[in-house]
């Protein structure tokens, strides 16, 4: 975690003087046409992936994380301007996104990812990851010697480890992120004439800790049910009658049937997730094309024949655009059906 700080210090250090990471300077003056975003330092995290020789699948998914991030940045400066994130509450889930961000793709200082790591299953993740947590390494050893799963089945199944230990990571930054809120708001010491202002704003303080607080209670419970779901299919394979197969949508699915949502409301909700599944497989089909281009695009490239090479160029170029296209759809997608999913979880709490 300390890497993880060292790595946006040094981020933020890369910016103009003049402001800090969401100032006018850095953030609103016109980037250079040739950039890629259109905020200076989504543009460094982008150019460090390129030097890192990531693949060509996780510089495509890298580039749809970064244009969200771009676009809800965009949003909160329209908010922030209108007075609308006093709190900063956005604000700093903003940050804590990018911070995610970065420890997914390997650069929050942790350990960057080795040139040539394009193995499809691993990529994003690779396996000795998992060895981190021994639960994880045990299932997952057990997975590949059962005999219980097809080649197709056991990439399906690696997803599912992958998706798993995202959201860990995801759940640890949060953990992080809201200990560093308590540990200032109880070392925060008002001066006499700032007490009064000060327990008018206790109550905003309060009320954000206990957002926070609800986030992480969510995560947890996410976390919960997704390990349970590993072992569940680790030891008995994949139930052919399942509804869905992809895990970030069996994920949702079992969310929402946490919820007090009415049966039309499930039903509904089943049918726009069927449509969601089928649009991340066809991403996914992209990823892998994307992928078997990029190594004949490199074969093509040491033969010297240039006419064959710019046709494969061409070809990449389009896969990557279509790649890249599809995993911000796809993002975007799974952004509004978990937000209206987590809007029901917590007014279960109410």
């Amino acid at each position: 975690m300390r890497a993880l700080w060292a790595t946006l210090a040094l981020l933020v250090a890369l910016e103009p003087a003049s402001g800090g990471k969401y100032s006018r300077e850095a953030n609103e003056s016109p980037a250079p046409e040739a950039a890629a975003f259109r905020l200076a330092r989504l543009n460094q995290a982008w150019e460090k992936a390129q030097r890192l020789h990531l693949s060509a699948v996780k510089l495509a998914e890298l580039h749809s994380d970064l244009k969200i991030q771009e676009k809800d940045e965009l949003q909160w400066k329209k908010l922030k301007a209108e007075g609308l994130d006093e709190d900063g509450e956005k604000e700093a889930k903003l940050r804590r996104n990018l911070n995610v961000i970065l420890a997914k793709y390997g650069m929050n200082g942790k350990r960057d990812a080795p040139p040539g790591a394009t193995n499809f299953i691993k990529d994003g993740l690779e396996e000795e990851d998992l060895l981190d947590d021994p639960r994880l390494a045990k299932l997952w050893n057990k997975a590949k010697t059962s005999g219980k799963f097809s080649e197709e089945e056991l990439e399906k199944l690696w997803r599912e480890f992958k998706h798993h230990k995202e959201k860990v990571r995801e759940y640890d930054i949060l953990l992080e992120t809201v200990s560093r809120t308590e540990d200032s708001h109880k070392n925060m010491i008002p001066q006499e004439d700032e007490a009064e202002e000060d327990d008018d704003r206790s109550p905003f303080r309060e009320e954000r800790l206990h957002r926070k607080h609800s986030e992480l209670k969510e995560k947890l419970h996410s976390i919960s049910q997704g390990f349970e779901r590993l072992r569940r299919v680790t030891h008995q394979g994949y139930d052919p009658s399942s509804e869905f197969q992809e895990p970030r949508v069996i994920d949702l699915w079992d969310m929402a049937k946490s919820t007090n949502f009415t049966e039309k409301e499930l039903d509904s909700l089943r049918e726009e997730l069927k449509h969601f599944e089928a649009k991340v497989e066809k991403h996914l089909h992209f990823q892998k094309q994307l992928e078997i281009s990029h190594q004949k695009l490199k074969h093509v490239e040491g033969m010297g024949d240039e006419e064959h090479l710019s046709r494969h160029q061409e070809k990449h170029t389009m896969l990557q655009e279509k790649t890249k296209d599809l995993g911000y759809k796809v993002k975007k997608h799974l952004q509004d059906i978990s937000g209206r999913i987590s809007r029901g979880l917590q007014h279960n709490e109410l």
